[in-house]
């Protein structure tokens, strides 16, 4: 007796011998290990042999894999594998799935399905359908309709199915939103933490957050370096030097998967991973989840009292070292950008006397010994007109700066800063009155009663912790300065250009120059040029402020002309080269 599989379809006109068929495969989270992509194999493989569906072997398998791919957010013509599939009609003659909801979970998704296979005439099958036995929408005939109604059916019912688990998951959600410590589990968890079961001494149900140590060292490294006085943009620049996973990419890494993906912006931009960048640091800096506060659309989540809610034992920063590194931030939101791409040394301290603005290196376009590069004003490009515009030949600017710079502060010591935090409460009040005030833009606008009782029920939480913020006295922070044994001078010798633009920059260095006169010029006309300093500078620097009339009176090789002027400009302490942030 012939035991072989039974084609259903013998006898009629669509009988074949085999059908080329497509094993069709969707995971919405890879940790869900009840819908594997075995156990959907292994279901579309047993429904394949009832119906006499090859789906092909070796480098000849037909098979749409969409990994960690949402039914919901993306139809089936916009999934990767399968989207490639379907694109690709005449290659096969059936499609199989294990269940209805691993192909579509809309009616509009279902009537795209349906009317390609209509009109390409394929073969629509479910292992598993209602009742546990398999589904066939056979679309090979024009004529019969039954195989699309029935789909509409089914496709009503997953798409109440879908509205109804999101609605639970929502809820679920919000409950736990609300619950302290409590993490939510699953998703991509705020960058510095990773997800831990929650300890018997705290509950022992459901999932907390823990630090990340790899996250930690990342960021570690990033205050470390803002404190020492390196930019966002040289930090950034630094991080993808050495290949550290930015936010986005590290959790993709520490669940095993593939850097990159698609951007948020140009539909079907893919990148092969995501950088780091002066915004996501700034963003990543400023983002309360370092405080272990959790937050829901960029606002704290607040118990009744007000207070944040907690979502770790153990924040990764004080309130204190989070409002330091705030107020870095902002004291270089405005004209901080740092440039790599110029050789220029005096950016940002070279001005036009004549205007005031900056003047910018030019590089002349013809060739030869006597042509060099210079500095001009370079009123014309912000829209201005300058009455008298300077140009001075790089070269002797550059000189000039640096024996002045050096003259004055190359002795002076660079010191090593540590600082302990205070606590200011003024930072985080101010963020909870904004936050009240756009609340209580709201009121009145509550149609029920029970949204009305919740809008009241926050308006007092944030109103009770505007109080205890209120209440909390401020507390100075402390500065222990150490010398390090090494002077401006060392520094300037070991640092490359843009080194010793930052070292100029940091000491409020300024070079303003005024038009020359035609002549046969072969050196620098001091009398053309202001040098002046008015950053912070080392205490040492105050004592020898003293002394700098007299040297400017001694005659030497490499003293100023007559005419030329310098001056000290309320010297005071030293610019900070090292700075540390206390650990809590």
């Amino acid at each position: 007796m012939n035991s072989a599989p039974r084609n259903p379809l013998a006898g009629t006109a669509y009988e074949s011998a085999t059908l080329r068929g497509v094993r069709c495969v969707r995971l919405s989270v890879l940790t869900d290990e009840t819908t594997s992509p075995e156990r959907q194999r292994e279901a579309d493989d047993k429904v394949a042999a009832e119906l006499n569906i090859d789906f092909g072997s070796g480098d000849a398998l037909r098979e749409a894999v969409d990994l960690d791919v949402s039914a919901s957010t993306f139809g089936p013509f916009d999934r990767p594998e399968l989207g490639g599939w379907l694109a690709r009609p005449d290659e096969y003659d059936a499609l199989v799935w294990w269940r209805f909801d691993r192909a579509i979970r809309s009616m509009a998704h279902m009537h795209e399905l349906a009317k390609w296979a209509r009109e390409h005439r394929k073969m629509l099958v479910f292992a598993e359908g209602i009742g546990g036995g398999k589904l066939v929408f056979d679309f090979r005939n024009p004529m019969d309709p039954m195989a699309e109604f029935q789909m509409m059916m089914l496709a009503f019912a997953a798409q109440v199915e879908s509205q109804s688990i999101k609605d639970r998951v929502t809820g679920a959600m919000a409950a736990i939103r609300r619950m302290p410590l409590r993490w939510r589990g699953g998703g991509r968890p705020p960058y510095g933490y990773m997800p831990a079961p929650m300890p018997a001494e705290t509950g022992g149900i459901g999932w907390t957050l823990v630090p990340d140590p790899d996250a930690v060292k990342v960021i570690e490294r990033i205050v470390r370096e803002l404190l020492e006085g390196t930019t966002v943009s040289a930090i950034a620049a630094g991080l993808n030097a050495d290949i550290i996973p930015s936010p986005r990419d590290h959790w993709a890494v520490k669940m095993k998967r593939e850097k990159g993906g698609k951007t948020g912006g140009v539909k079907g931009l893919k990148k092969d991973r995501f950088l780091w960048s002066p915004a996501v640091i700034t963003r990543m800096l400023r983002n309360e989840t370092l405080l272990g506060w959790k937050m829901h659309k960029g606002h704290p989540v607040r118990d009744a009292e007000g207070n944040p809610v907690m979502a770790t034992t153990q924040p990764i920063m004080t309130r204190e070292e989070f409002d330091r590194i705030g107020a870095v931030l902002d004291s270089r939101s405005v004209d901080n950008k740092e440039r790599t791409d110029t050789d220029a040394l005096l950016l940002r301290v070279i001005h036009c006397d004549s205007c005031g603005g900056r003047m910018y290196l030019s590089k002349p376009t013809r060739k030869g010994a006597s042509v060099s590069n210079f500095y001009k004003c370079n009123s014309h490009a912000r829209g201005d007109q300058c009455a008298l515009p300077a140009n001075i030949k790089a070269e002797w600017a550059d000189d000039h700066v640096e024996a002045e710079f050096l003259r004055v502060v190359g002795p002076v010591q660079t010191t090593h800063v540590v600082e302990t935090p205070g606590y200011d409460p003024e930072p985080e009040l101010r963020a909870t009155v904004a936050e009240f005030e756009e609340h209580q833009r709201q009121e009145g606008r509550q149609k029920s009663k029970h949204a009305a009782r919740a809008w009241q029920e926050r308006a007092d939480a944030l109103d009770n912790r505007i109080a205890t913020l209120e209440a909390a006295e401020k507390v100075e922070p402390q500065r222990i300065i150490t010398n390090t044994g090494r002077t401006f001078a060392d520094e300037w010798a070991e640092k490359d250009t843009a080194g010793r633009r930052a070292m100029l920059i940091e000491a409020g260095v300024r070079l303003d120059v005024r038009r020359g006169v035609r002549g046969g010029w072969r050196k620098l006309d001091t009398r053309r040029v202001d040098f002046t300093m008015s950053g912070e500078l080392d205490p040492a620097a105050e004592a020898l402020a003293g002394e700098v009339s007299a040297l400017e009176s001694v005659v030497r090789g490499d003293s100023p002309t007559e005419g030329a002027s310098m001056r000290l400009v309320e010297p005071a302490t030293v610019a900070e080269p090292v700075r540390e942030l206390v650990a809590a």
